[in-house]
C-alpha cells in the first residue's frame, strides 16, 4: 500500500509542473496531507522513526489549512524534490533505529 501511495503522490507532484487550475493544487495539498499521514502511520507501525519524522514534516508542509506561501517556482522545486524522494524511497530500504 505504501508503494501505491508514493506513486500516486509522485504523479500528482509532477503534474504540478503543468499549467493547472488553482483547484488542482488544493486537491494535491489535501491528498498529500492524507498520503503523508498514512505513510507516517505505517512507518511508525514498522518502527522506522526517521521516516515518521520526515512524513509528518511533509504533511505539515503540504497541509491545506494554513498555506505556506513559497511562490510558484519554489513550490515546483519542492514538488520535484519530494516526488524524486518518494520514488527513491521505494527502492531504498530504511534501517531501523
Amino acid at each position: 500500500m505504501d508503494t501505491a501511495i508514493k506513486v500516486f503522490l509522485s504523479v500528482l507532484f509532477f503534474l504540478c509542473l503543468l499549467d493547472m487550475p488553482y483547484g488542482y493544487f488544493q486537491i494535491v495539498r489535501f491528498a498529500a496531507l492524507v498520503g503523508f499521514a498514512l505513510l507516517a502511520y505505517n512507518a511508525n507501525e514498522q518502527g522506522h522513526k526517521r521516516e515518521v519524522i520526515i512524513y509528518v514534516c511533509l504533511a505539515i508542509l503540504f497541509q491545506p489549512l494554513i498555506k505556506i506561501a513559497l511562490g510558484r517556482v519554489v513550490w515546483n522545486v519542492v514538488d520535484v524534490i519530494v516526488a524524486i524522494g518518494l520514488i527513491l524511497s521505494m527502492f531504498i530500504k530504511p534501517k531501523p533505529l
